[in-house]
Parts: C-alpha cells; structure tokens; sequence
C-alpha cells in the first residue's frame, strides 16, 4: 500500500436476527425527543413499525413521527424535516428503513442548527457543518440492503425542480451511532429492490477497486466481497427468503462503504455521478441506474486500467489468461459481469428505466465528471457511455 490515509469507524453495529433487542438500551444514551423517520408505510405492514414504536414507548421517548421519506429523497423533503425536527426540539433522529432514509436522516441531523441554506453549503459546495454547530446523533433501523448508510457518513438529495441529484460524504460526526441489523426485516423488501441493493453493493466495491496500480491490501479484500456477493445474490435470487443468503449480502453492504476497502485508494465514483444523474431524470431505483452505466462506462475505461480488469476477470471471474492476451483475458471478465448482472434480472439500458434520447440531454447536464481512476471522461465520452447504454451495445 503506497498512500496515506486516516481511518475512523465510530458507529457501534448489532447484526443478525432479533437485534432489535439491543434499541432500548441505546436510546437511554440520548434525548427525550425523538424523531421517527421512515419511507411509504410498508414498515406498517410488515410489523416493523410496530415492534419499534414499542420500544420507544417503553423508553417513555415522545415520538414525532416524520413518514413519506421517498427513494432518491427531495430537496422539498429535506427542508420539510428540517421544520420538522426545529418545531419539535428534536433531540435524536431514528432512521427506519432503507439506504435513502438512513441518508435523509443525516442530512436533516445536519441541517436543523445550521443557520445559513444547507443545500448551497452541504451539497452544492460540498463543505462540512462547522466545527462549533450543534448536530442531532442519528440512529439507523436498517431494512434494505445496498447503500452502505448504517455504516457511513454520507447522504445523497435530488433537487426535484432542477433534476439534480447529488451526495455529499459529511465529516465522521455524522456518522450514525449506532446501526441494527436483522437480515429477516430485508426479507420484506420487493424482489426488485432487493437486486437494486445488490447491484449497489457491487458498484460501491468495484468504483473502489478500479484505480490505482500497486499491490493494496484493500483490493484483495474488494475482491474477497464480490466472490461472496456474487455466490449470496445467486441463493437470494432464488430463493429471497434465504437467511444465510441475505445476510451474507447485508453484512457486505456494510463493508462495501463503510470506507475499509477505500483505504489507500484513489477511487473512481464516475458511475455513481452518471447513475445520479439518470436517477434524477427518471426516478429510477438508484442501484438499477448504476447497472444500466455500467458496462458501457468498464468498456471505454478499460484501456486505461488494463492490469487491473485483469486481475478483476482472473480473480473475480476465474477467467484463464491461458493462450489470451491481456486486453481478451479484461474483456471476458466484463462478459463475466454481464452473464451475472443478466442471470439475477438487473436493467442494462437506461431505456428500460425511462429514459429517451430525449432525457439525454439533460442527464448530460446533470452529470458530475470527476478527475479521478483510470482516466477522466470527455463531455462526448460521456455522451457516447449514454448512448450505448440507451442502444443496448453491451446486452
């Protein structure tokens, strides 16, 4: 490993079945008032609800409840929590849900003492709260896996108006204190969001993985998590109630982002940006968006990383370099990506989710092109990932 890095994991994790057990004891460390943030109303149905709102009761907690957290949650949302959390004295914010709620909840949790326009200085100019402001600790339920949030400081908000979405990766003060994590409350998610997650998951560990050419030990343990991925999404696909399966998958969630694997590395996040972008023209499944990009983005940056979409298709894949040259042994580990992103049912045009040579414009616009990996995009590489995607090149 050739680069300096700090690391510093503060959120304190409970994993596996009945973990809901340990949320009593952790509220008495903070506030009276607590926030109750969740997603559409399923949590209501599934008993989740439920079994959390007895517990807060039993903590003789008030409750202020803030339902409607949307997937890809809006700036309008944002701000309504943020009254929200400011009209009610909110002392401590429980996230109830999946990735989005769990990064709404960090924004609203650094929104609420900032004085000034928190979409302009958090998101826009990408800057952390003051050293001073005063901040809400955040606390995730977790049930769906994929963002990485219950174990990570970062949040992601569109600009519903302006179709512009955008993350930011606060400071570690945002990160959440604590995270639960029972596999069976995954079991209730729609089989398609599930493989969204899984798709996120991946993305995360390969958006990392592809970049930098020494020998980190962070890359054997990116491929370590997708070998296990892999194989989990293969059970979960057919059978999504499998435990061992899906929490073999939301355990790898967790170490997908929570900034382990990152250590040393240079990063490549391009396909989120464009993913982002496509998301907030479509409101497509954020994991889905990333999918659709994928294979068009890998194919054009190949070239500029070639060792290690080699090394990614031998040990990955299990391709034999035998008799092949590097640029065949890279391009069938992609081949290999595909069969797999096909075999469990993941979009891999943007056209399937919505988008048209219409919407190409403004995806363009709403792009992010950062000067990081292999090689930094061109406006008409950009232009040419998106309408492979849009023409199926790579299906």
């Amino acid at each position: 490993m050739l680069g300096n890095f700090y690391y510093q994991n503060s959120t304190k994790l409970f994993f596996g079945e009945d973990s809901l057990k340990n949320l009593g004891e952790e509220l008495k460390r903070f506030g009276h008032t607590v926030m109750l943030n969740y997603g559409g109303g399923s949590i209501k149905h599934n008993g989740i609800y439920d079994q959390v709102m007895d517990v807060l009761h039993q903590a003789n907690k008030n409750i202020v409840e803030n339902p409607g957290v949307m997937s890809n949650p809006t700036l309008d949302k944002l701000l309504d929590g943020i009254r929200i959390a400011r009209d009610n004295n909110v002392d401590f914010i429980l996230s109830v849900g999946g990735g989005s709620v769990s990064d709404y909840s960090k924004a609203v949790a650094a929104s609420v003492y900032y004085k000034g326009d928190p979409w302009k200085k958090f998101f826009l100019d990408q800057q952390n709260p003051d050293p001073d402001q005063k901040l809400i600790p955040v606390g995730i339920v977790l049930t769906m896996a994929g963002t990485g949030s219950e174990m990570n400081a970062g949040s992601v908000i569109t600009d519903a108006k302006n179709k512009f979405k955008v993350g930011h990766v606060f400071d570690n003060r945002l990160m959440p204190v604590f995270s639960i994590l029972d596999p069976k409350f995954t079991f209730t998610v729609p089989e398609s969001q599930m493989k969204a997650g899984i798709f996120d998951i991946m993305s995360h560990i390969m958006e990392q993985y592809f970049s930098g050419d020494d020998d980190n030990t962070s890359d054997y343990i990116a491929e370590g998590l997708m070998q296990g991925l892999i194989h989990a999404s293969r059970i979960a696909v057919k059978n999504p109630k499998d435990y061992e399966a899906r929490s073999n998958i939301m355990w790898t969630a967790t170490w997908a982002l929570n900034s382990l694997i990152g250590c040393a590395k240079k990063q490549d996040w391009e396909v989120h940006m464009i993913g982002h972008s496509v998301g907030a023209q479509t409101h497509a499944p954020h994991g889905f968006t990333l999918a659709a990009v994928s294979l068009p983005y890998y194919h054009l940056v190949m070239k500029y990383g070639l060792p290690k979409f080699k090394r990614f298709a031998e040990n990955v894949w299990r391709v034999n370099p035998k008799h092949k040259t590097d640029r065949q042994v890279a391009e069938e580990g992609l081949e290999s990506l595909k069969d797999w992103m096909k075999e469990i049912g993941l979009p891999l045009s943007i056209r399937d989710l919505g988008a048209s040579e219409d919407t190409l414009e403004g995806i363009v616009k709403g792009t992010i092109i950062l000067d990081a990996g292999y090689h930094k995009l061109t406006q008409d590489e950009l232009v040419q990932i998106l309408k492979d995607s849009l023409n199926k090149r790579y299906i």
